[in-house]
């Protein structure tokens, strides 16, 4: 696996774990290991399993398969071979699965399972002298982590990305292992501390964030007054809420406004999509343009009027489509879900709108198409926040000085240890 340094590494050997690795979401992830990496951090790349290639179409995404580790399905011989010297490990996992209480018997019976690509795992790091593991996740490649820890393998840290009861069950357990659980939102950073006990520095929020030297606006011709382009990129899925984005955009049309909108992605939820599309006749209006790469949604961007999402429900947070969307200084609409609200200043650099609120995405709708003022001020104010927030390597250097912070913690806590014992 490729670190990326050069040869010469000057910063701590981390395992950089994202399950399903890559997907079409996961740009976040690629730019955030590789500005650790311009900071000196050796990266090493780890995932559960393999997504299928037509899964990403981003630039990255042959570089990011090639560099990577996946531990399923595990290496079987040498899983075996290290887990046979490491009895009592061995037994202390096993254990560790069996106090998931809240985890149904048949679904603990499935996570044993990962005790051999645990082990998988801690081989491949302890080959590698990896000094941390930070896994963006806190559903089942949490247990992984722990897991690894128990059978020898380095300390670790996790993400969280949205809300918990996503993410599973036994929270309490995954975490407390954890050297500290990263959140990319407050809301989230107290689900974290109630279900886990574990203090707010150990806690931090890390916003997730984009390339704002990228992803800036650029001079193109904008609708005139009484019209207006929309976008949305977004899974094609029941949690986005594009149902409402598409009643709310036949509310405008009704008031005679003319509007385009192009919705970005693709996922199981295509066909309701285009169902109801029809059942609003927006078909002269919608464009359903597929999953694009980030040079196709950059272009999309920097090509629109305005941003909308009107997510629902659970797991949602701090969403990168948003951040990108106001790097290119584009006016949102955006649900007050997750850490949206700490986003976006409503009637500042963006509009926030209840969740399901057909009538607000279209009040909003209809101000920024009649008032070209009003836009100018949110795209202005929109790419100003972006610059001053959501830039990508400014996270990177968070993420990575958490990760030095406890490795210095741990390290002088060995230290301690060491003097404490007397001498002969």
């Amino acid at each position: 696996m490729s670190n990326s340094n050069g040869g010469n590494p000057v910063g701590p050997r981390i395992g950089y774990l994202v399950p399903d690795w890559p997907n079409q979401t996961h740009t976040f992830f690629w730019r955030e290991l590789t500005a650790m990496r311009a900071l000196g951090g050796e990266i090493h790349v780890f995932s559960t399993r393999r997504a299928p290639d037509s899964a990403c179409l981003h630039a990255f995404a042959k570089d990011a398969r090639a560099e990577t580790h996946y531990v399923f399905p595990p290496d079987a011989a040498r899983a075996a071979k290290y887990l046979a010297t490491r009895p009592r490990a061995l037994t202390n996992a096993l254990g560790y699965i069996a106090r998931l209480s809240e985890t149904p018997p048949k679904e603990r019976a499935r996570l044993a399972g990962l005790i051999v690509c645990a082990a998988d795992l801690a081989s491949r790091c302890q080959d590698l002298r990896i000094e941390h593991l930070h896994v963006h996740s806190c559903a089942d490649a949490a247990h992984l982590a722990g897991l690894c820890r128990i059978l020898g393998g380095p300390p670790f840290s996790l993400t969280l990305h949205g809300d918990l009861p996503v993410y599973g069950r036994d929270h309490r357990i995954k975490m407390a292992g954890a050297q500290f659980v990263s959140v990319v939102t407050r809301p989230l950073q107290k689900q974290v501390m109630d279900v886990s006990s574990k203090p707010q520095s150990k806690v931090p929020v890390i916003w997730m964030g984009v390339d704002t030297a990228r992803f800036f606006p650029v001079p193109h011709t904008k609708s005139p007054a009484g019209s207006l382009t929309l976008v949305t990129v977004a899974r094609l899925n029941p949690t986005k809420g594009h149902i409402y984005a598409l009643k709310a955009i036949r509310k405008a049309l009704n008031q005679g406004l003319k509007i385009r909108y192009i919705i970005a992605g693709e996922g199981p939820h295509r066909a309701q999509i285009e169902a109801d599309i029809a059942s609003l006749d927006l078909g002269d209006v919608v464009t359903l343009a597929g999953s694009l790469s980030e040079d196709g949604v950059l272009k999309l961007l920097q090509e629109s009027d305005a941003f909308i999402l009107s997510s629902e429900g659970l797991g949602e947070a701090a969403p990168v489509s948003v951040m990108e969307a106001m790097s290119c200084g584009l006016p949102v609409i955006c649900s007050r879900i997750g850490g949206t609200a700490d986003m976006i200043g409503n009637g500042i650099d963006g509009i926030l709108v209840g969740q399901r609120d057909v009538d607000a995405i279209a009040t909003a709708i209809e101000c920024l198409a009649a008032d070209q003022d009003f836009r100018l001020k949110l795209s202005t104010a929109a790419r100003t926040r972006a610059l001053e927030a959501f830039n990508y390597r400014t996270m990177a250097k968070k993420l990575l000085d958490a990760i030095k912070q406890d490795l210095t913690a741990n390290s002088g806590q060995a230290v301690a240890a060491a003097a404490a014992i007397p001498s002969t």
